[in-house]
Protein backbone atom coordinates (compact mmCIF):
# COMPACT_ATOMS: atom_id res chain seq x y z
CA UNK A 1 0.00 0.00 0.00
CA UNK A 2 0.98 3.62 -0.44
CA UNK A 3 2.46 5.11 2.74
CA UNK A 4 3.19 8.66 3.91
CA UNK A 5 6.56 8.76 2.15
CA UNK A 6 4.94 7.72 -1.13
CA UNK A 7 2.27 10.41 -0.79
CA UNK A 8 4.95 13.02 -0.10
CA UNK A 9 6.82 11.95 -3.24
CA UNK A 10 3.60 12.13 -5.28
CA UNK A 11 2.78 15.63 -4.00
CA UNK A 12 6.31 16.86 -4.69
CA UNK A 13 6.27 15.37 -8.18
CA UNK A 14 2.94 17.00 -9.07
CA UNK A 15 4.16 20.33 -7.67
CA UNK A 16 7.36 20.07 -9.70
CA UNK A 17 5.61 19.04 -12.91
CA UNK A 18 3.01 21.81 -12.65
CA UNK A 19 5.57 24.55 -12.03
CA UNK A 20 7.93 23.26 -14.72
CA UNK A 21 5.11 23.05 -17.29
CA UNK A 22 4.07 26.65 -16.64
CA UNK A 23 7.67 27.84 -16.93
CA UNK A 24 8.23 25.81 -20.10
CA UNK A 25 5.14 27.29 -21.76
CA UNK A 26 6.24 30.80 -20.79
CA UNK A 27 9.82 30.31 -22.00
CA UNK A 28 9.15 27.89 -24.84
CA UNK A 29 6.42 29.87 -26.62
CA UNK A 30 8.58 32.84 -27.75
CA UNK A 31 11.47 30.48 -28.51
CA UNK A 32 9.24 28.23 -30.63
CA UNK A 33 7.75 31.25 -32.42
CA UNK A 34 11.24 32.53 -33.23
CA UNK A 35 12.36 29.11 -34.51
CA UNK A 36 9.25 28.84 -36.66
CA UNK A 37 9.51 32.32 -38.16
CA UNK A 38 13.17 33.30 -38.29
CA UNK A 39 15.49 33.03 -41.26
CA UNK A 40 18.56 33.55 -39.11
CA UNK A 41 21.53 31.26 -39.81
CA UNK A 42 21.53 30.52 -36.08
CA UNK A 43 18.14 28.81 -36.34
CA UNK A 44 19.50 25.30 -36.84
CA UNK A 45 22.14 25.69 -34.14
CA UNK A 46 19.58 26.92 -31.61
CA UNK A 47 17.19 24.12 -32.59
CA UNK A 48 19.97 21.58 -32.07
CA UNK A 49 20.74 22.97 -28.61
CA UNK A 50 17.04 22.78 -27.67
CA UNK A 51 16.91 19.16 -28.85
CA UNK A 52 20.05 18.03 -26.98
CA UNK A 53 18.09 16.46 -24.09
CA UNK A 54 16.51 14.07 -26.61
CA UNK A 55 19.85 12.38 -27.28
CA UNK A 56 22.01 13.11 -24.22
CA UNK A 57 21.87 10.75 -21.23
CA UNK A 58 20.11 12.50 -18.32
CA UNK A 59 23.15 11.90 -16.13
CA UNK A 60 25.29 13.98 -18.51
CA UNK A 61 22.91 16.93 -18.19
CA UNK A 62 22.77 16.46 -14.42
CA UNK A 63 26.56 16.27 -14.17
CA UNK A 64 27.14 19.52 -16.04
CA UNK A 65 24.39 21.24 -14.09
CA UNK A 66 26.15 20.19 -10.89
CA UNK A 67 29.35 21.77 -12.20
CA UNK A 68 27.67 24.99 -13.33
CA UNK A 69 25.48 25.42 -10.24
CA UNK A 70 28.07 24.15 -7.78
CA UNK A 71 30.27 26.39 -5.59
CA UNK A 72 32.98 26.65 -8.26
CA UNK A 73 30.64 27.10 -11.23
CA UNK A 74 29.53 30.38 -12.78
CA UNK A 75 25.92 29.77 -11.79
CA UNK A 76 26.85 28.80 -8.25
CA UNK A 77 28.99 31.90 -7.77
CA UNK A 78 26.15 34.06 -9.09
CA UNK A 79 23.47 32.56 -6.83
CA UNK A 80 25.77 32.88 -3.82
CA UNK A 81 26.54 36.52 -4.67
CA UNK A 82 22.80 37.18 -4.89
CA UNK A 83 22.29 35.60 -1.47
CA UNK A 84 20.27 32.69 -2.87
CA UNK A 85 22.79 30.04 -1.93
CA UNK A 86 23.64 26.92 -3.90
CA UNK A 87 20.86 25.28 -5.92
CA UNK A 88 21.98 21.63 -6.18
CA UNK A 89 20.01 19.34 -3.86
CA UNK A 90 17.21 21.88 -3.51
CA UNK A 91 13.74 22.11 -5.05
CA UNK A 92 14.65 25.21 -7.15
CA UNK A 93 17.59 23.20 -8.49
CA UNK A 94 15.15 20.46 -9.49
CA UNK A 95 13.01 23.04 -11.30
CA UNK A 96 15.96 24.37 -13.32
CA UNK A 97 17.12 20.87 -14.24
CA UNK A 98 13.61 19.78 -15.23
CA UNK A 99 13.04 22.88 -17.37
CA UNK A 100 16.23 22.21 -19.32
CA UNK A 101 15.58 18.49 -19.64
CA UNK A 102 11.94 18.82 -20.76
CA UNK A 103 12.48 21.86 -23.02
CA UNK A 104 12.30 20.03 -26.39
CA UNK A 105 9.05 18.31 -25.41
CA UNK A 106 7.40 21.72 -25.25
CA UNK A 107 9.29 23.75 -27.86
CA UNK A 108 9.06 21.24 -30.70
CA UNK A 109 5.25 20.74 -30.61
CA UNK A 110 4.80 24.52 -30.41
CA UNK A 111 7.22 25.10 -33.28
CA UNK A 112 5.41 22.53 -35.42
CA UNK A 113 2.07 24.14 -34.60
CA UNK A 114 3.31 27.62 -35.51
CA UNK A 115 4.85 26.37 -38.76
CA UNK A 116 1.59 24.63 -39.69
CA UNK A 117 -0.29 27.93 -39.57
CA UNK A 118 1.34 29.10 -42.79
CA UNK A 119 1.75 32.65 -44.05
CA UNK A 120 -1.81 33.33 -45.26
CA UNK A 121 -3.54 34.00 -41.89
CA UNK A 122 -0.69 36.26 -40.80
CA UNK A 123 -0.78 38.18 -44.10
CA UNK A 124 -4.55 38.67 -43.76
CA UNK A 125 -4.06 40.03 -40.24
CA UNK A 126 -1.41 42.41 -41.55
CA UNK A 127 -3.78 43.74 -44.24
CA UNK A 128 -6.24 44.51 -41.44
CA UNK A 129 -3.51 46.63 -39.81
CA UNK A 130 -2.90 44.22 -36.94
CA UNK A 131 0.49 44.72 -35.34
CA UNK A 132 2.92 41.85 -34.68
CA UNK A 133 1.85 41.56 -31.03
CA UNK A 134 -1.85 41.56 -31.86
CA UNK A 135 -1.33 39.12 -34.75
CA UNK A 136 0.51 36.71 -32.47
CA UNK A 137 -2.15 36.67 -29.74
CA UNK A 138 -5.30 36.97 -31.86
CA UNK A 139 -4.26 34.78 -34.82
CA UNK A 140 -1.22 32.59 -34.15
CA UNK A 141 -2.02 31.46 -30.61
CA UNK A 142 -5.66 30.43 -31.31
CA UNK A 143 -4.64 28.54 -34.45
CA UNK A 144 -1.82 26.81 -32.56
CA UNK A 145 -4.04 25.78 -29.63
CA UNK A 146 -3.67 22.00 -30.33
CA UNK A 147 0.10 22.47 -30.23
CA UNK A 148 -0.17 24.18 -26.86
CA UNK A 149 -2.24 21.29 -25.53
CA UNK A 150 0.28 18.73 -26.79
CA UNK A 151 3.20 20.72 -25.41
CA UNK A 152 1.59 21.08 -21.98
CA UNK A 153 0.72 17.39 -21.74
CA UNK A 154 4.15 16.23 -22.91
CA UNK A 155 6.00 18.70 -20.71
CA UNK A 156 4.03 17.67 -17.63
CA UNK A 157 4.28 13.95 -18.34
CA UNK A 158 7.99 14.05 -19.11
CA UNK A 159 8.71 15.93 -15.89
CA UNK A 160 6.71 13.37 -13.89
CA UNK A 161 8.77 10.54 -15.40
CA UNK A 162 12.24 12.05 -14.92
CA UNK A 163 14.80 10.04 -12.97
CA UNK A 164 18.45 10.45 -13.90
CA UNK A 165 18.64 14.23 -14.05
CA UNK A 166 16.60 14.78 -10.87
CA UNK A 167 18.66 12.23 -8.96
CA UNK A 168 21.90 13.88 -10.08
CA UNK A 169 20.91 17.47 -9.31
CA UNK A 170 18.42 16.87 -6.49
CA UNK A 171 19.66 13.79 -4.72
CA UNK A 172 17.24 11.88 -2.53
CA UNK A 173 16.02 14.19 0.24
CA UNK A 174 12.57 13.34 1.68
CA UNK A 175 9.94 16.07 1.21
CA UNK A 176 12.45 18.23 -0.69
CA UNK A 177 13.82 16.44 -3.75
CA UNK A 178 12.55 12.85 -3.57
CA UNK A 179 10.13 12.49 -6.48
CA UNK A 180 8.11 9.43 -7.54
CA UNK A 181 10.79 7.90 -9.77
CA UNK A 182 13.37 8.14 -6.98
CA UNK A 183 10.89 6.72 -4.47
CA UNK A 184 10.32 3.70 -6.73
CA UNK A 185 14.08 3.22 -6.96
CA UNK A 186 14.32 3.30 -3.16
CA UNK A 187 11.58 0.67 -2.84
CA UNK A 188 13.31 -1.64 -5.31
CA UNK A 189 16.67 -1.19 -3.58
CA UNK A 190 15.03 -2.15 -0.27
CA UNK A 191 13.28 -5.14 -1.96
CA UNK A 192 9.92 -3.55 -1.17
CA UNK A 193 8.34 -4.79 -4.36
CA UNK A 194 4.73 -4.37 -3.24
CA UNK A 195 5.19 -0.63 -2.67
CA UNK A 196 7.14 -0.37 -5.93
CA UNK A 197 4.24 -2.08 -7.72
CA UNK A 198 1.74 0.47 -6.43
CA UNK A 199 3.75 3.46 -7.59
CA UNK A 200 4.92 1.85 -10.84
CA UNK A 201 1.40 0.78 -11.68
CA UNK A 202 0.17 4.32 -11.12
CA UNK A 203 2.88 5.62 -13.44
CA UNK A 204 1.91 3.03 -16.06
CA UNK A 205 -1.74 4.11 -15.95
CA UNK A 206 -0.69 7.77 -16.10
CA UNK A 207 1.51 7.15 -19.15
CA UNK A 208 -1.30 5.28 -20.92
CA UNK A 209 -3.76 8.12 -20.27
CA UNK A 210 -1.26 10.66 -21.61
CA UNK A 211 -0.78 8.71 -24.83
CA UNK A 212 -4.54 8.17 -25.14
CA UNK A 213 -5.19 11.89 -24.72
CA UNK A 214 -2.60 12.79 -27.34
CA UNK A 215 -3.93 10.29 -29.87
CA UNK A 216 -7.47 11.53 -29.23
CA UNK A 217 -6.73 15.21 -29.75
CA UNK A 218 -4.31 14.94 -32.68
CA UNK A 219 -7.04 14.20 -35.27
CA UNK A 220 -8.83 17.38 -34.17
CA UNK A 221 -5.62 19.33 -34.63
CA UNK A 222 -5.31 18.03 -38.17
CA UNK A 223 -8.94 18.93 -39.02
CA UNK A 224 -8.45 22.40 -37.59
CA UNK A 225 -5.50 23.15 -39.85
CA UNK A 226 -7.26 21.76 -42.86
CA UNK A 227 -10.17 24.20 -42.69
Amino acid sequence: MIDAADLAAIRLTLKLATLVTLLLLALGTPLAWWLARTRSPLRHAVGAVVALPLVLPPTVIGFYLLLVLGPDGAGGRLTQALGIGLLPFTFPGLVIASVLYSLPFVVQPLQNAFEAIGERPLEVAATLRAGPWDTFWSVAVPLARPGFLTAAVLGFAHTVGEFGVVLMIGGNIPDKTRVISVQIYDHVEALEYAQAHWLSGGMLVFAFLVLLALSTFRPHAGKGHGR
